[in-house]
């Protein structure tokens, strides 16, 4: 570790060493063998699918069994092993107000490695106690950051489970995220004509500068209390002496209405298709489904045991919407009830990415809290 942890609580030593542990999307193969030695350490029965193998992974899903020892609703946590691309070297430093961060210009990778801490070092201090519990399923899934598709990829009947929980938001320690938007990915090709740029620009029709146009004129950022929309990459040309004949963007909505994502969607086609048209280019364009949304009850099972968890933790319950996706939205579309609990990461996918060591612990004791609720149950 890159820093003195000893007198860090356990959740924040185990955190500071899998964080380290680079884990880019496709990329989780040695954080995985890390998961397997601790679900392997606690005792569990351990499961891996062979979803890793379709989706081009590090890892399939893992799974970690642990048998009830008393009765009561069994329950599973899940967090996911990948981590937005890393651009540096992840040296985790205590900062002097508490909280945990990259000395390096570059992520974290607490989101979701927080969660995975905080859930296994809650249920190793439950069986190092011989607390009874209800059954205990830990679910470790990849490549949740490039679309959910670890998750999407599981099948849910492995599950002994009646309800999951996943703890990958930001926000204060007691939100519920109750809804999740759908996600639409659009990727667009601009094709021009190449012409030299010197000599005979005016016989070239810019790829480029017909993306520019593009994203000058669409609706980006918040577009309403339920809608954002993106463009997060473009890349084209092949020389400055080339009218660029190719220009490809990457761009995103997210809406938790469907009608307003798709006039979402629909407005941004829109000013692609014109400013290809007034550019004189071709346009090439996919419209692709990430990840569906959902909008959970308050009188659904998992959103009750959660409330009831935090109760018991000492924490206040609120219900808020949610503006990403989680292997909730994969779980819950695939029929299994589960819930994203808050767990209070701060600047997530940025170098300024941070957790409170007192937030981890307080994660731990949500696990703890929602395991003895489950048995209560």
């Amino acid at each position: 570790m890159s820093i003195a942890s000893a007198e860090l609580p356990e959740v924040a030593q185990l955190m500071i060493e899998l964080c380290e542990i680079p884990s880019p999307s496709y990329g989780e193969g040695e954080i995985a063998e890390r998961a397997r030695r601790e679900l392997d350490a606690l005792g569990c029965e351990i499961i891996e699918d062979d979803v890793g193998d379709h989706i081009g992974a590090g890892c399939g899903n893992i799974l970690g069994r642990l048998p009830a020892t008393a009765p009561g609703t069994p329950v599973v946590l899940c967090a996911h092993l990948d981590t937005v691309p890393v651009t540096g070297p992840i040296e985790v430093e205590l900062r002097e107000d508490g909280s945990l961060t990259n000395r390096r210009d570059a992520i974290l990778g607490g989101d979701d490695k927080a969660a995975i801490a905080a859930m296994l070092v809650g249920v190793r201090q439950l069986l190092r106690e011989g607390t009874p519990h209800a059954g205990i399923e830990i679910l470790l899934t990849p490549c949740e950051e490039v679309g959910l598709r670890g998750a999407a990829g599981f099948d849910t009947a492995q599950l002994t489970a009646q309800v999951g929980f996943v703890f990958d938001h930001s926000g204060p320690i007691g939100q519920i995220i109750m809804s999740a938007p759908w996600h639409k990915r659009i990727t667009a090709t601009f094709v021009g004509t190449a012409a030299h740029a010197g000599m005979q620009p005016e016989d070239g029709h810019s790829a480029i500068a017909a993306a520019a146009a593009a994203i000058a004129t669409m609706p980006l950022g918040r577009i309403d209390a339920q809608t954002t929309a993106n463009v997060g990459i473009i890349s084209g040309g092949d020389a400055t002496n080339v009218v660029a004949p190719r220009c490809e963007l990457i761009a995103e909505a997210r809406s938790r209405d469907l009608a307003a994502l798709a006039e979402q969607v629909t407005r941004m086609m829109d000013a692609m298709t014109t400013a290809a048209v007034a550019g004189g280019c071709d346009l090439e364009c996919r419209v692709e489904t990430q990840y569906t949304g959902y909008q959970l009850r308050p009188s659904d099972p998992q959103v009750v045991l959660a409330e009831r968890a935090l109760a018991r933790a000492g924490i206040r319950a609120t219900h808020v919407p949610g503006g990403g996706g989680s292997d909730v939205n994969a779980l819950v579309r695939n029929g299994f009830p589960a819930v994203n609990l808050c767990n209070a990461m701060v600047d997530v996918h940025t170098p300024d990415e941070s957790i409170a060591v007192d937030d981890l612990e307080a994660m731990v004791a949500v696990t703890r809290a929602i395991l003895a609720e489950a048995v209560d149950a």
